[in-house]
C-alpha cells in the first residue's frame, strides 16, 4: 500500500452555482451553492447561516451520528445528511469544492444525487494545475460490524470500484447487488437511484417529528407490513396525499422504480458519498455487505488513519545519484540564508503543492561543535528549521523575484521526533500544502526522513516579506 502521486490533474467547478429545496428531516427551505476552491482544498461545507460562517471539511473525523444519513459536526456546528452531495462530487470526479448552506442539512431534492450531478454539470469541470494523490491497495483491508453482520473491504483494483450486496430478510425487498465498474458510470447507473425506507421506519420517524421535509417523491417505502386505516390516515396527512395505496410490486404509489436494484444502487451511491470522507481517491475495489452509514464511515476513519501513517512512512522516491533540480548555489538565489545556517543541499521536486529537498550530514557541521560532541545527534530543532527552509523554496517559487524577500516563522504544531540524526545520514525533506498558499502565507505538512524511517514531522506556517 501506499500514496501514489498521479499524473491525474485535481479538478473543481467553473462557476458557482446554486440549488433550492426542502432539508428531509428539517422540513426547512434551504439554499446550497456549490464554489469553486483551489488546489489541494478538497471538499468542505459552509454554514453562511451561522455567525463566521464556520466551515466543516468532509472528514471521516467530524462524524458524529449515523442515524439517518451521515452527520459532521466541528466545533459544535453541524452538517447532516452529507453523503448524497459528496456522492455526486466524486461520482463526477471532483476534488475541490465548497459547498455553502444556510441551514444544517442540504436539500433531498428527490432522494439521490440526480440534481447536484445535474447543478455540478451546469457550473463546469475544469482541471487544475495541482495533480491528484491516490492511494493504492496493495493488501485486502475490511472492518466488520459483528452487532449488525455488515462487513465492507477494499481489495487491490486498476481502479476505484464498488460493489454493494444487501438483504434485509423481507419478502418485499430481498436481497441485490450493485456495482460501479468505474467512476465515469456514475451519473449514468447509480446518481438517480433513490433514497428508500421501510414502512415501519417511516412510521417511527413519524411519530418522532423527524422527517418533516418528506413525501412521496424523495424516498421510495417499502411496505414490510399490513396497512392499517390508522397508519393510512397518518401518512395521508404527512405526505399530503388524498389518496395512498399500495403497488403490487410492495412500494407506496406515485413513485415508480428507477431499476429492480434501486435499493441496491442507492446504497452504493451512500458507500461512495461515505467513503469521500477519508479525504484521498482510492485505487482498490470496495466490496460492502449489508453496508450502512455507521459501518461505511467507521470504514472511511480506518482508512484515513492508514492513509496517514502511510503519508508519514511514505518516503520519496529520489535518486540521490541523479542531478537535482536546485543545487546549493541555485538555493541561495533563491534563499536569504548562508552557511552555517543554509541547511538543505539540494531540491529534486518542485511543484505547485509540493517540494522535496536534502540535507547530506557531515561530522564538520558547526552544532556538532557543542551539541553532545562527544555522541554527536544533530538538534531537533534544526531539522525543524531544515524542513522550513525546504518549505521556503516551495512559498518563494511563487514570487518573480524570490531574492528579494525573506520567509518567517508564523507558527509549528504538532512537532514530533522520532529517530535520531548522526554524521553520516542523508536527510530527505518534504513538504506538501495543507491550504493554498494565499498572501504570501504557506501552511504546509513537513517531513524529515533518514536511513528509509521518519525521523521528524511538523505542521508549519510561513510568511514571505518583501525587502525593504
Amino acid at each position: 500500500m501506499g500514496i501514489i502521486n498521479t499524473e491525474i490533474k485535481q479538478k473543481t467547478i467553473k462557476e458557482a452555482v446554486t440549488l433550492t429545496g426542502v432539508g428531509l428531516h428539517t422540513g426547512k427551505d434551504v439554499t446550497l451553492i456549490f464554489k469553486p476552491a483551489a488546489g489541494n482544498f478538497g471538499l468542505a461545507f459552509k454554514r453562511v447561516d451561522l455567525e463566521g460562517e464556520p466551515v466543516i471539511e468532509a472528514d471521516a473525523n467530524y462524524v458524529t451520528s449515523t442515524q439517518r444519513g451521515t452527520c459532521l459536526e466541528k466545533n459544535g456546528v453541524s452538517i447532516q445528511t452529507s453523503e448524497h452531495v459528496l456522492a455526486a462530487l466524486v461520482g463526477l470526479d471532483v476534488d475541490n469544492v465548497l459547498i455553502e448552506l444556510n441551514a444544517s442539512e442540504p436539500p433531498i431534492m428527490d432522494g439521490s444525487s440526480k440534481f447536484f450531478v445535474e447543478a455540478i454539470e451546469k457550473a463546469g469541470i475544469v482541471e487544475l494545475d495541482e495533480t491528484r494523490e491516490e492511494f493504492e491497495i496493495t493488501d485486502v483491508i475490511s472492518y466488520t460490524d459483528e452487532e449488525s453482520g455488515s462487513e465492507i473491504l477494499v481489495m487491490p483494483a486498476k481502479e476505484y470500484q464498488i460493489t454493494t450486496m444487501v438483504d434485509f430478510g423481507t419478502k418485499v425487498l430481498g436481497t441485490q447487488n450493485a456495482t460501479l465498474n468505474q467512476i465515469s458510470d456514475f451519473k449514468e447507473e447509480i446518481s438517480n437511484s433513490r433514497t428508500f425506507s421501510f414502512l415501519h421506519e417511516i412510521e417511527m420517524l413519524l411519530e418522532n417529528g423527524l422527517i418533516k421535509g418528506g413525501d412521496l417523491n424523495n424516498a421510495i417505502v417499502y411496505v414490510d407490513k399490513p396497512l392499517s386505516e390508522q397508519t393510512m390516515e397518518k401518512l395521508k396527512d404527512a405526505f399530503k396525499k388524498d389518496t395512498i395505496t399500495v403497488k403490487p410490486n410492495g412500494i407506496l404509489d406515485n413513485l415508480t422504480l428507477h431499476y429492480p436494484n434501486e435499493a441496491a444502487r442507492h446504497k452504493l451511491l451512500d458507500v461512495l458519498g461515505d467513503l469521500a470522507l477519508i479525504g484521498t481517491r482510492i485505487k482498490g475495489k470496495v466490496i460492502a455487505n449489508k453496508p450502512g452509514h455507521f459501518i461505511n464511515t467507521q470504514f472511511a476513519k480506518k482508512l484515513a488513519k492508514i492513509i496517514k501513517n502511510e503519508r508519514r512512512n511514505n518516503v520519496p522516491n529520489i535518486d540521490l545519484n541523479q542531478p537535482p533540480l536546485m543545487d546549493v548555489t541555485q538555493i541561495m538565489a533563491m534563499l536569504p540564508h548562508r552557511q552555517p545556517f543554509l541547511l538543505i543541499d539540494k531540491v529534486f521536486e518542485l511543484e505547485a503543492s509540493y517540494v522535496t529537498a536534502t540535507k547530506n550530514v557531515t561530522m564538520n557541521e558547526e552544532f556538532f561543535k557543542g551539541h553532545f560532541p562527544g555522541a554527536p545527534v544533530m538538534p531537533g530543532v534544526l531539522i525543524v528549521e531544515a524542513m522550513a527552509q525546504t518549505g521556503g523554496i516551495l512559498v518563494l517559487n511563487t514570487v518573480p523575484d524570490p531574492e528579494n524577500y525573506l520567509t518567517f516563522f508564523m507558527k509549528m504544531d504538532n512537532v514530533k521526533f522520532k529517530q535520531k540524526v548522526m554524521p553520516g545520514d542523508t536527510l530527505i525533506f518534504k513538504c506538501s500544502l495543507i491550504t493554498p498558499i494565499r498572501r504570501g502565507i504557506c501552511h504546509m505538512q513537513g517531513y524529515a526522513y533518514a536511513n528509509g524511517k521518519l525521523c521528524a514531522e511538523a505542521e508549519l506556517m510561513a510568511q514571505i516579506s518583501k525587502v525593504k
